[in-house]
């Protein structure tokens, strides 16, 4: 019986991501890891290559996020600044979760090791 209720369960949440992606085009927050919160949170400034090369990037004069000055922050002080925001930067706290924020931290340092 354990089994059966379990399958259920598991089917039930299968239906509301269904639901939810349906509904919202995408799949939920939660479900997203680090490189498609950056797509869908980030590289609108940033860049999908985090050079800051758009329009808004180049408007605000956003720094490269896979350059020496932005990779020798720390992981606490990149956290601080995705999750409180900084200059025109909006916060992302209450909009991430800390999960979230950390896969968009390792994403950024990712961009970092591709220079």
């Amino acid at each position: 019986m354990k089994g059966k209720k379990k399958n259920t369960r598991l089917g039930l949440l299968t239906a509301v991501v269904i639901v939810v992606v349906a509904v919202t085009g995408s799949t939920p927050l939660a479900a997203q890891d680090g490189p498609t919160l950056y797509k869908t949170k980030c590289a609108m400034c940033h860049g999908a290559d985090g050079k800051g090369e758009t329009p808004m990037g180049k408007k605000l004069n956003i720094r490269d996020l896979g350059s020496p000055e932005v990779q020798k922050q720390t992981d606490a002080e990149l956290t601080t600044i995705i999750s409180k925001g900084k200059g025109k930067m909006p916060p992302f706290e209450g909009k991430l979760t800390a999960e979230q924020i950390g896969q968009v931290l390792a994403h950024i340092r990712e961009l970092g090791k591709k220079k």
